[in-house]
């Protein structure tokens, strides 16, 4: 079995596929983030509370002071400012980093042995000589991939908060006449 080389092993990581999949995931999460904002608006637009919309302070020529409220209207959460949150992707990266590992290593190993015989006139020796050779290769391969985004606030759209109109009910006083 041939050995992949290192630039194969680069060739081998699915980078399209992991740019489309997270492209469509950022897409998906958007979209379940918009929609979790617009119910949010829903919810502070049928929620009301009731609210006194102004307070008239008078001064009377004894000195003394009166606060008359006008009765209090029901308003939406929406209307007196609580706005949804809304978030948008403001970035996306991809990292792939790729570790390879390659060793190799060669072990020798020399056994001698000697045998030697004496006798009446004759004489022998043998040498035995062992050599053990060995060369392996070792490669490992780790790979790692990080896929991280980042969201960010954004302003609502300018659309979805109402304008608030007061209708102010009490009579207006007459104008004093300016002497002439």
């Amino acid at each position: 079995m041939a050995r992949s080389s290192v630039g194969q092993e680069l060739l081998n990581v699915p980078l399209p596929e992991m740019v489309m999949k997270l492209g469509l995931g950022i897409a998906e999460a958007q979209r379940a983030l918009d929609e979790n904002s617009v119910e949010t608006a829903k919810e502070l637009a049928d929620t009301t509370i009731p609210l006194v919309l102004s307070t008239v302070q008078t001064f009377h020529e004894d000195g003394s002071v009166s606060f008359d409220n006008m009765p209090p209207v029901d308003v939406s959460l929406l209307q007196i400012g609580l706005l949804p949150t809304f978030y948008q992707f403001a970035e996306a990266t991809i990292e792939v980093t790729m570790d390879i590992k390659t060793t190799s290593s060669t072990d020798t190993s020399v056994k001698v042995g000697a045998k030697a015989k004496a006798g009446f006139g004759m004489w022998s020796a043998s040498v035995t000589v062992d050599v053990a050779h060995n060369r392996k290769f070792g490669k490992e391969v780790h790979g790692t991939s990080r896929l991280m985004t980042r969201m960010v606030p954004v302003p609502p759209p300018p659309r979805i908060a109402p304008e608030l109109v007061v209708n102010d009910l009490r009579p207006t006083p007459e104008p004093t006449p300016t002497p002439e």
